[in-house]
């Protein structure tokens, strides 16, 4: 039991090790440089602001669908907000730096995964993740539980 516990204490401090390299890398380094900038563009602040409140109405909305007298007038302008809070300079850069931070963690996640057995069920942030060596079985229900 006891070589158990200290193995499991070097798993989890190799662990940190990894956490320190991911939160040290360029990739986390652009994700905290453009969710800063996110938050201090007053218009993007604005813009997500309105967004939340169109959702929260929408949200509503939806209760009743298309039988809601304000049914059109919620779902376009919900389209519109989200149309231009999704262009903002700002807001995509912010996406995009998420977006990169996101795949380095599903990468990490499915080498581990993998490392460990093939058939390990590895929680990516995508349900579509193309990396998770499927053998032949995607689309058809396959061993390895990707829906592509």
């Amino acid at each position: 039991m006891k070589i158990g516990t200290l193995e499991r204490i070097e798993i989890l401090d190799k662990a940190e090790a990894l956490a320190k390299m991911i939160v040290e890398s360029d990739v986390a380094d652009e994700y905290r440089r453009a969710f800063w900038r996110l938050k201090q563009d007053s218009r993007a602040q604005q813009l997500i602001a309105r967004f939340v409140k169109l959702k929260e109405r929408y949200e509503e909305v939806q209760r009743f669908g298309k039988y809601h007298p304000d049914y059109r007038d919620v779902m376009k302008e919900v389209r519109e907000a989200k149309r231009e809070l999704d262009l903002h300079e700002t807001v995509a850069a912010f996406k995009e730096a998420e977006k990169a931070m996101q795949e380095l963690l599903d990468e990490i996640s499915v080498l581990i995964g993998k490392a460990v057995s093939e058939h390990v069920k590895v929680p990516t942030g995508n349900p579509y993740f193309l990396s998770a060596g499927c053998s032949g079985g995607c689309g058809a229900g396959g061993s390895c539980g990707c829906r592509t």
